[in-house]
């Protein structure tokens, strides 16, 4: 049974850091993209990040580029993002997916092309 399991939301205030991280079990991780997407109350699912199968990083939201940071650990099954400089506007739930083992999501920011995804994390900055 494929999971994904966030870490790491919380309330900070404007211009604090956060880490989340994202254990994934019950599949081939090494062999996934991996992505963090984000929602806002009202918003449609956005991606945030996006990474390759050997820690290639992919794709950086226009709102976080320079900020935040993706990455991931094959030897612990986890993904990361190291989020830096947080603005309200980044208040929202965090959700980790992964695509299908072995295969290429296109297009890459397109939530329906990644088969799982964990349960949310919230993340809340404060001005």
């Amino acid at each position: 049974q494929v999971q994904l399991v966030e870490s790491g939301g919380g309330s900070v205030q404007a211009g604090g850091s956060l880490r989340l991280s994202c254990a994934a079990s019950g599949y081939t991780y090494s062999g996934s993209y991996m992505a963090w997407f984000r929602q806002a109350p009202g918003k449609e699912r956005e991606g945030v990040a996006i990474i390759d199968r050997s820690g290639g990083v992919l794709y950086y939201g226009d709102s976080v580029k320079g900020r935040f940071t993706i990455s991931r650990d094959n030897a612990k099954n986890t993904l990361y993002l190291q989020m830096n400089s947080l603005k309200p506007e980044d208040t929202a739930m965090y959700y980790c997916a992964a695509a299908r083992s072995g295969w290429r999501p296109y297009p890459l920011r397109d939530p329906t092309n990644y088969n799982y995804w964990g349960q949310g994390t919230q993340v809340t900055v404060s001005s």
